[in-house]
């Protein structure tokens, strides 16, 4: 009994001390942020590689959400005759929720995972203290320009999301389940407000540095070689995702 109680106290010790590293690399990403120089080909160069490289995973992502969704919901709501909502349900959801939530996800698995595998080669194989040896703080070199794409790109593929996850009940709804086209475009804008698109918008900008900086963390603090990497790699992915999950329920709870 006395071991089991010890492991799940060093569970809990690592944890905090996890949560406290990452607080303190953000605080520290912050600080650097406003210092010069400041690198903005290497920001143009992150923010394409985490914005415009993930815009087709997010287009097929997106597309097929609100096309399942509207499809779900039709079927359902055919049984009660509340057929005409399906194109409001479809907008709130993806506005509200699921736009932000499974873009952040599919842009953590393509690109934070790729951020650490980076970052922890770059420590095993001793490039981040040649760096420092040059004068050169990493965290302004390799954690900043990361954490502004993802504070600037992640809002703007979650846009294009919503647009996509809409049109995509769209087609599904009209074209497939044979809905009445204008009554449909009329619902769907209904029951929005601006408060729906920039609580979306405000959460992926959360989600953006969750992200970025889990994987920058990560990768960070590699150690044991190529092996090492490997599970950088996928604690990046599988904390980051958890910690955006966890979030998205505070960030809801808070903005409505």
């Amino acid at each position: 009994m006395t071991a089991v109680l010890e492991r799940i106290g060093f569970v809990f010790l690592h944890m905090f001390e996890e949560t406290g590293l990452w607080f303190r690399m953000l605080g520290q990403t912050f600080r650097w942020t406003f210092r010069r120089p400041f690198e903005g080909l290497e920001w143009l160069r992150q923010m394409v590689r985490l914005g415009i490289d993930s815009i087709p995973v997010v287009v097929l992502t997106s597309l097929f959400t609100g096309a399942v969704l509207a499809l779900q919901t039709y079927i359902g709501f055919r049984r009660v005759h509340a057929e005409n909502f399906v194109g409001s349900v479809v907008a709130l959801a993806m506005l509200r929720e699921l736009a932000p939530v499974l873009v952040a996800l599919m842009v953590t698995g393509r690109v934070g995972s790729s951020m650490a595998a980076e970052i922890g080669t770059m420590r095993v194989t001793e490039q981040l203290d040649a760096l420092q040896a040059l004068a050169t703080e990493p965290v302004q070199y390799l954690f900043v320009p990361r954490v502004i794409a993802g504070l600037v790109m992640l809002p703007l593929l979650t846009i294009l999301g919503d647009a996509l996850g809409i049109y995509g009940g769209y087609l599904v709804a009209v074209k497939l389940m044979d809905a009445n086209p204008v009554i449909y475009q009329q619902n769907t804008f209904q029951f929005l407000s601006m408060n729906d698109l920039w609580s979306g918008v405000i959460k992926s900008a959360f989600f953006g540095l969750i992200l970025t900086l889990t994987g920058c963390v990560r990768g960070y603090y590699t150690s044991g070689g190529a092996e090492g990497v490997g599970r950088s790699t996928t604690a990046a992915v599988v904390e980051a995702s958890l910690i955006i999950l966890l979030a998205d329920f505070f960030l809801t709870k808070l903005l409505f």
